[in-house]
C-alpha cells in the first residue's frame, strides 16, 4: 500500500472509531437523559399511553385519566375541582409537561418508577396494561375547601392564599391560592389548550393564576412577625415575662434617624395604651412602637438567629419547593422595622403557618410535608413519609408564654373574628404596607392555631392582597381572620 492510500485508510479508521465512540456514548452514557428529556416527544407519548396513577386526598382521587381518540396520546389527565387543587397537584399536560406533585412523582404516577418493576412484570406476563402508582397526600379536603371558598368569596379583585399545618406532625392540611387555574384547560395539545396556556401563563396577566402564592410568593409579614420578635425578647432575657413592662416610649423614633415626622413609628390603633406596654398588651393591640424598640434592643444578629429557628432564610421542600422567607442582615433602623414585619423582612404563608405551628407545638418545629405515602398499583406502600423534627425554635417556657398572649389577642384583642365556641384559639393579626409610599392596598394577614386537649391539630396562615382600604389591625382580622376560623373549624370537625 502506497503512502497516500495508507493515510486515507488511517483517516477512515479514525472516523469509524469516532463513530463507534459516539454511538456508545449516546446509547449508554446519554441514554437516560435523552429518554427523559422533555423535548423528546416519545416521553409524552409514553406518559399518556396508559392511565396515570392518581393523587389522593382523604382516600379519594382528585385526579383521573380519560381515554381519547388520539392515535399518539391514548389518555388525557383529568382533575376534580381543578382550580381548588391546582396549588397541590400542579398540572400534567401532553403539550406543556408537568409540575409540582405531577412532576415530582411522575415516574410513580406513570408507572415507570424502578420500584414498580415487579408490578409491571406481573402485568406484562398477565397481559394487563401498565398502570401507574398513587400519591396519597396529607391534605384535608374540608380544610382545603374552606380555604379556597373563603378566598373566592372575597370582594373585588382580592387575591390571597392559605397554608394550614398540623403542628404535631408537620402534615400540610390545606394549601390554597387564589386566583387559581384549572389544569384540564391545557391537558391536551390542541388549539384550545394552547390558547388557555398562553392566557394563564402570560406574565402580564394581573391575576397570575399559575403563581402558587402559598409557597412561591413572599410578602412583608406585617404584625404577624411580632410573634417572632416577642419570642426573641423572651429567649434573650430582655423581657422576663409577657406581663412585664417593655420600657418603650410612645411616640418612638427609629434609631440613628433625624427628628423628623417620617422617622416616628405610628401605632395601628391610636387609642391603644402602647407606652411601656407589656408583651401581652403589645400583641393584643399590635403596638408597633414596642416591637420596633424591642427589635432594636435585641439586635440584628439575635433577631436573625431567632427567625432562622422558625425556618427563615432557608428553602423548604414539602416536597414542592417553597421560596425561602427572608430576615436579612441589616442596619439598626431597618432592623427595627423588620421587627414589625416591614423593611426587607419577607415571608411565605407557609412560613408564617410554621411560626404559629411551632408556638402551638410547645416550641418544636416540625418539617412540613404534603405527601403521606406512595403506593403501587397493587396497593403496596413503596414509600412512607415519617414526621421529622426540624428543630426547637424556642423553649417550651417561651412557647407557653406566647400561647397565653396569642390567646388574649383572640379573646379580647384584634383577632376576635377567629373565636370558636368551646375551643382555645391563639392568633395574631397583621396589616403590611404595600407599594411605594404605601399607596397600594395593604396586605391583610392572620396567623392562628386551635388548641384541644390532645394539643393543636391545626395552625393556619392567611394572607389577602388588595382586600381593603382599612390599614389597621382590624382590617387584617376582618378579612383574613374569618377564613382562618373556617379552616380551623373544618379540621376540628374532621377530628371528631
Amino acid at each position: 500500500m502506497n503512502k497516500p492510500m495508507r493515510r486515507v485508510a488511517i483517516f477512515c479508521g479514525l472516523l469509524i472509531l469516532a463513530l463507534l465512540v459516539r454511538v456508545n456514548w449516546v446509547q449508554f452514557v446519554q441514554a437516560d437523559d435523552l429518554q427523559s428529556d422533555e423535548n423528546n416527544r416519545r416521553v409524552a407519548i409514553e406518559r399518556y399511553s396508559h392511565p396515570r396513577g392518581n393523587i389522593i386526598v382523604d382516600g379519594e382521587p382528585i385526579t383521573g385519566s380519560e381515554e381519547t381518540d388520539d392515535p399518539d396520546f391514548r389518555y388525557q389527565r383529568t382533575w376534580v375541582d381543578g382550580e381548588m387543587w391546582a396549588p397541590v397537584t400542579g398540572y400534567a399536560s401532553q403539550a406543556y409537561g408537568t409540575n409540582q406533585l405531577e412532576s415530582i412523582y411522575d415516574s410513580v404516577l406513570s408507572g415507570d418508577d424502578d420500584r414498580l418493576f415487579f408490578n409491571n412484570t406481573i402485568d406484562m406476563l398477565t397481559g394487563e396494561e401498565q398502570r401507574g402508582g398513587n400519591v396519597h397526600t396529607t391534605l384535608n379536603v374540608d380544610a382545603q375547601r374552606a380555604a379556597y371558598e373563603g378566598l373566592e368569596a372575597l370582594e373585588g379583585d382580592a387575591k390571597g392564599s392559605v397554608a394550614a399545618i398540623d403542628p404535631r406532625t408537620g402534615e400540610i392540611l390545606a394549601l390554597a391560592s387564589y386566583p387559581s387555574y384549572d389544569p384540564s384547560r391545557f391537558a391536551g395539545y390542541g388549539a384550545d389548550d394552547e390558547e388557555a396556556w398562553q392566557e394563564l401563563s402570560d406574565p402580564d396577566n394581573p391575576d397570575l393564576p399559575m403563581l402558587n402564592r402559598a409557597l412561591r410568593e413572599t410578602y412583608p409579614p406585617g404584625s404577624t412577625f411580632k410573634v417572632v420578635t416577642a419570642a426573641a425578647a423572651l429567649e434573650s432575657g430582655l423581657v422576663e415575662g409577657i406581663d412585664e413592662g417593655t420600657q418603650t416610649p410612645d411616640p418612638y423614633r427609629l434609631p440613628e434617624t433625624q427628628d423628623l415626622p417620617q422617622n416616628y413609628i405610628p401605632n395601628p390603633i391610636p387609642t391603644a395604651e402602647c407606652e411601656n406596654a407589656t408583651l401581652r398588651v403589645a400583641l393584643q393591640w399590635s403596638c408597633n412602637t414596642v416591637f420596633a424598640n424591642l427589635s432594636d434592643q435585641i439586635g440584628n444578629e439575635q433577631m436573625k438567629e431567632t427567625a432562622e429557628g422558625f425556618g427563615f432564610n432557608e428553602e423548604q421542600f414539602v416536597p414542592v419547593r417553597a421560596e425561602a422567607s427572608v430576615f436579612p442582615e441589616d442596619n439598626r433602623p431597618q432592623n427595627a422595622m423588620a421587627g414589625i414585619g416591614q423593611a426587607s423582612n419577607r415571608a411565605t404563608p407557609l412560613q408564617m403557618a410554621m411560626v404559629a405551628a411551632a408556638v402551638a407545638n410547645d416550641g418544636v418545629l416540625m418539617q412540613p410535608y404534603m405527601v403521606d405515602r406512595l403506593e403501587a398499583p397493587n396497593l403496596d406502600v413503596i414509600e412512607q413519609t415519617e414526621p421529622d423534627e426540624l428543630g426547637r425554635a424556642i423553649s417550651g417556657e417561651t412557647a407557653t408564654a406566647l400561647q397565653d398572649a396569642m390567646e388574649t389577642v383572640v379573646e379580647d384583642g384584634t383577632g376576635e373574628t377567629a373565636q370558636i365556641d368551646g375551643v382555645t384559639v391563639g392568633g395574631k393579626t397583621g396589616t403590611a404596607q404595600h407599594g411605594v409610599g404605601n399607596e397600594a392596598l395593604p396586605y391583610a394577614w392572620f396567623i392562628s392555631y386551635a388548641m384541644t386537649d390532645d394539643g393543636s391539630p391545626v395552625a393556619v396562615a392567611v394572607v389577602v392582597e388588595n382586600g381593603s382600604e382599612d390599614r389597621d389591625e382590624i382590617g387584617g382580622g376582618a378579612l383574613a381572620g374569618p377564613i382562618a376560623k373556617s379552616v380551623m373549624e373544618a379540621v376540628l370537625n374532621s377530628e371528631e
